[in-house]
């Protein structure tokens, strides 16, 4: 991230992750909280963290179908990363959707009307597709979900649809293909770089946009080899971790 640290605390960013007990969250959890571009970290979520820092507000809440009591807690966020969702094959298909439509929903109606101006970075997925015709549960429901973000009415709205994201530290795999895929990690990333991007550069990348507001106002939508430019123009250092 940035390497500024004689920021004001006036100037720090507020921000906000959702999802940070998974995988990329995590990620976006521990960036967030060494930029000193952010100044603190709100991290809304069902489980417990079982960390502290001085930056950190953990925010508990059960129910995402309905985020009416996060309204104040969301009041006056400048961004937000939005990181939960589950895995095809995790939960049953209308589980899936309701995770990935209606959560995502609920919480961006709730976050613009508390935080209008705030900017608003969302993890999709390869192959989302906005037009709901794919016969791929996911891919419709992402592509559903990116709809909604992008009509809530945010100044900056970023969308990320990564390919294969490498875990980078031991985890356990939740199917045989995450596991197969991650065992093959070292020829694709030599082989078909754009079809691969490590876990941290994600989060690194999606909370710098955010924080930031990349770009011209509007909704950006950034595929795989999008998201590796944009960790290389940032700077940033890619793990490239095997």
């Amino acid at each position: 991230m940035s390497s500024l640290t004689n920021i004001s605390p006036a100037d720090q960013e507020r921000l906000v992750i959702v999802g940070a007990t998974g995988m990329v969250g995590g990620y976006a959890l521990r960036d967030a909280l060494e930029d000193p571009a952010v100044g603190t970290v709100t991290a809304i979520g069902r489980k417990k963290l079982g960390i502290s820092h001085p930056k950190l507000k953990e925010v508990l809440h059960q129910d995402f179908a309905d985020c009416s009591a996060l309204a104040e807690v969301l009041s006056g966020q400048d961004a937000a990363v939005f990181c939960l969702g589950a895995y095809t094959g995790a939960v049953s298909e209308a589980d899936l959707r309701t995770i990935t439509v209606d959560y995502t929903v609920e919480f961006a109606r709730v976050l613009h009307a508390s935080s209008p101006n705030a900017a608003f970075s969302f993890l999709s997925g390869n192959g989302a597709d906005p037009t709901g015709q794919s016969r791929i549960p996911f891919a419709r429901y992402k592509g559903e979900a990116e709809n909604a973000v992008l009509a809530a009415g945010f100044l900056h709205v970023y969308i990320f649809r990564p390919a294969y994201i490498y875990p980078v530290e031991p985890r356990t795999e939740p199917n045989f293909t995450y596991r197969l895929l991650r065992s093959v990690y070292p020829v694709f990333r030599v082989l078909l770089p754009n079809q691969v991007i490590p876990a941290d550069d994600l989060a690194r990348a999606m909370i710098d946009v955010a924080v930031r507001r990349t770009g011209e106002p509007g909704g950006s939508v950034l595929e795989n080899r999008d998201i590796r430019a944009l960790v290389e123009s940032l700077s940033l250092p890619s793990s490239g971790s095997e």
